[in-house]
């Protein structure tokens, strides 16, 4: 059964994909270029998905339930390409191996100008722009969080913990709902903080904990667990578990981390999130099946308009 249900969502993927367009939009001297899937009726919740590094966006259209989820709500989703498959956050240390963006880079100014964009010509609506990515990524959409609260509602970063580069250099201009998604076993963002065991991993990352604080710091949350709650193994193969720990905030600041335990540096997600579901597994640790990452983040989404 779970075969048919990965092939079907394969299918709706890959039709979503065929209604979206791809374009470019110009940043200083540069032509940048992004893919959009425009919703039925205008103007949408609008929500900035940002890929991997090594990654473009096609791969996220093509490997997540983002385009299905977008259909099926109404909403308007943009994919982004990043410059040598990379995204330049606020961290300036890259694992060994794995080259970033050209110098001078502004992807804060890109992201902010497509949303510009895409609200002008009356695609988005400016009071629901939601920004989440995954890895690389997944810094990224901090970045975007702590440089440009105002152009968002909510954020989410899935498989990546912050640093002290990043950190000290977070000053939103208001708190936003933030969501994380890291899993225990990953072997390029450590759950713990540090290096992870990986060859490309880098170095100096904080602990999800640790990470967790600062967003429920910034956001007015106490600092201890609401309440952690452990989600039904719907996928018992698949080697990890998920546990969800909510914090007490003020009204519309909230924070929650979905940890996957024994998760690896993978997109939860009821479809495979690579071309080569093997070796992913051998590199980068299992894919958690018990929910589907684009789901949970489009759900916590939409509570915050």
């Amino acid at each position: 059964m779970r075969r048919w249900m990965r092939f079907g969502a394969l299918v709706a993927a890959l039709a979503a994909a065929s209604a979206a367009s791809a374009e470019t939009i110009d940043v200083g001297a540069l032509k940048r270029s992004y893919t959009v899937q425009l919703p039925a009726k205008k103007p949408a919740p609008l929500v900035v998905v940002l890929h991997g590094k090594t990654q473009r966006g096609a791969d996220v259209i093509a490997r997540t339930a983002w385009p299905q989820v977008a259909k099926r709500e109404g909403l308007a989703a943009v994919f982004p390409d990043g410059l040598n498959h990379a995204w330049a956050d606020a961290r300036t240390k890259a694992g060994p191996a794995l080259r970033g963006p050209p110098a001078g880079t502004d992807d804060v100014a890109f992201i902010a100008k497509l949303v510009e964009k895409l609200v002008a010509d009356g695609t988005a609506d400016a009071k629901r722009v939601y920004v989440t990515g995954v890895s690389n990524g997944g810094a990224m959409a901090m970045t975007l969080v702590c440089a440009r609260a105002d152009l968002f509602a909510a954020g989410a970063s899935v498989i990546m913990n912050l640093t002290d580069e990043a950190a000290v250099t977070c000053h939103p201009s208001r708190p936003l709902p933030m969501l994380l998604m890291n899993g225990t076993a990953d072997p390029l963002v450590p759950y713990e903080g540090g290096r992870g065991s990986s060859y490309y991993a880098a170095d100096g990352f904080w602990s999800t904990e640790e990470t967790l604080a600062f967003w429920r710091k910034l956001n007015g949350c106490e600092t201890d667990d609401a309440s952690a709650i452990e989600l039904p193994d719907k996928a018992p193969a698949d080697q990890s578990t998920v546990t969800r720990i909510t914090s007490r905030c003020p009204q519309g600041h909230d924070v929650v981390l979905y940890r996957i335990n024994g998760g690896g540096h993978r997109m939860p997600g009821f479809a495979p999130d690579a071309r080569f579901p093997r070796v992913a597994t051998s590199l980068l640790g299992p894919q958690n099946g018990d929910i589907d990452g684009a789901e949970t983040i489009w759900s916590f989404f939409s509570r915050f308009p």
